[in-house]
């Protein structure tokens, strides 16, 4: 008798710790789905999704950012939209940690410049045009995920493209037509050879 109750004993722990070992494997997998937010540069605000693959052991991630917003910069107005998509790379297989990020990166300006002079056949008056400019750049990233239902990522890296220093245009204003060339305004974070990434992120994994 003693013999049985200590062989269902046995069997009992067994069970437990198998029940345990199933429940730490199910918590410590790896989310699928992830959706959050942005803020930083050159995106400044933007939603961000990403989503594991079930192949190669988790460790590739497709992902994409959108964010749109104005500045006004030295008698400019910059609306800008942002759009990223590519690929993260994890170190490790659970779909978090130390990644390497890279993808195509387009940020769509439309800068209205105010305080413009307009002259013709020595008639002078003030006005606005509105021009835009895309740039179009190869985005290279290193970056962290923590793990867990809520999780938190930051990025570093820089999009490699190239952007003019000054923009030319042909406006009208009043009936005149006036062709300009204007200094593009700074924009944090943005140089002649492309622009500097910098986010920190928060979201839900699922």
């Amino acid at each position: 008798m003693k013999k049985i109750f200590l062989i269902l004993s046995l069997i009992s722990t067994a069970y437990v710790s198998a029940q345990d070992i199933s429940i730490t494997d199910s918590i410590s997998k790896s989310k699928t789905f992830s959706i959050g937010v942005k803020a930083g540069v050159p995106n400044i605000l933007s939603l961000n999704g990403e989503f594991v693959l079930p192949i190669l052991n988790n460790h590739i991630a497709p992902f994409i950012d959108y964010g749109s917003f104005s500045l006004d910069v030295e008698n400019t107005q910059a609306d800008l939209k942002y759009l990223e998509y590519g690929l993260n790379i994890y170190f490790g297989n659970k779909g978090k940690g130390l990644y390497v990020g890279a993808g195509s990166g387009k940020l769509t300006n439309e800068f209205t410049f105010n305080d413009l002079t307009f002259e013709d056949n020595g008639v002078s008056l003030k006005g606005s045009a509105t021009t835009s400019l895309d740039i179009n750049a190869l985005n290279l990233k290193l970056g962290f995920k923590s793990g867990g239902l809520i999780y938190f990522r930051i990025e570093a890296g820089y999009g490699i493209g190239t952007i003019p220093d000054r923009l030319n245009f042909t406006a009208t204003s009043g009936g005149i037509t006036e062709t300009f060339s204007e200094e593009i305004p700074a924009i944090p974070g943005i140089g002649s050879n492309g622009f500097a990434i910098g986010n920190i992120g928060l979201g839900v994994s699922f």
